[in-house]
């Protein structure tokens, strides 16, 4: 009798493997693969950095911290903040970090490396992208920015 039993286990048991499959591949796979395909896997809440407690928060227009790590965005040069030439570099610096914090907070976005891993400062070199598309480069299309030539400008 026990014998019986068996071959009808075995049916009943890849027939709900199979259905499990099934309803795993329609509804698109498990929500862990969505990194693997290309899409944005990351997502923060970014404030203004402040004192030394940086976590996820925005430095400047070119220099944020994400989940302790400090990354300089490697396709694009902003005025600077901290050390301006004149009080118009200054505003202009402000302004690219405030709008770089309302895209970075507007959804998921991607980090992509390049050719090198870090910056004579010890910063990731990252390009921060949200759909495929440079939040570096929508900065440089406000007039925010401008690509990185290898060498700060002078923005006086």
């Amino acid at each position: 009798m026990n014998d019986i039993r068996w071959p009808s286990f075995i049916a009943i048991t890849a027939a709900l493997c199979a259905a499990l499959f099934l309803a795993i591949f329609l509804s698109g796979g498990p929500a862990s693969t969505s990194a693997a395909v290309g899409i944005d896997p990351h997502r923060a809440s970014f404030g203004i950095c402040f004192g030394s407690d940086r976590y996820s928060c925005v430095v400047d227009g070119d220099t944020i911290w994400f989940e302790g790590r400090k990354i300089r965005i490697a396709d694009i040069n902003t005025p600077e903040i901290s050390s301006p030439g004149c009080a118009s570099e200054k505003r202009l610096g402000e302004q690219a970090k405030i709008r770089l914090q309302a895209l970075l907070n507007q959804g998921t976005f991607s980090l992509q490396s390049i050719d090198r891993d870090q910056d004579k400062y010890g910063r990731d070199l990252r390009i921060i992208t949200r759909g495929g598309e440079s939040l570096g480069e929508t900065l440089v299309a406000e007039g925010l920015a401008e690509r990185w030539q290898g060498y700060r400008r002078n923005w006086c």
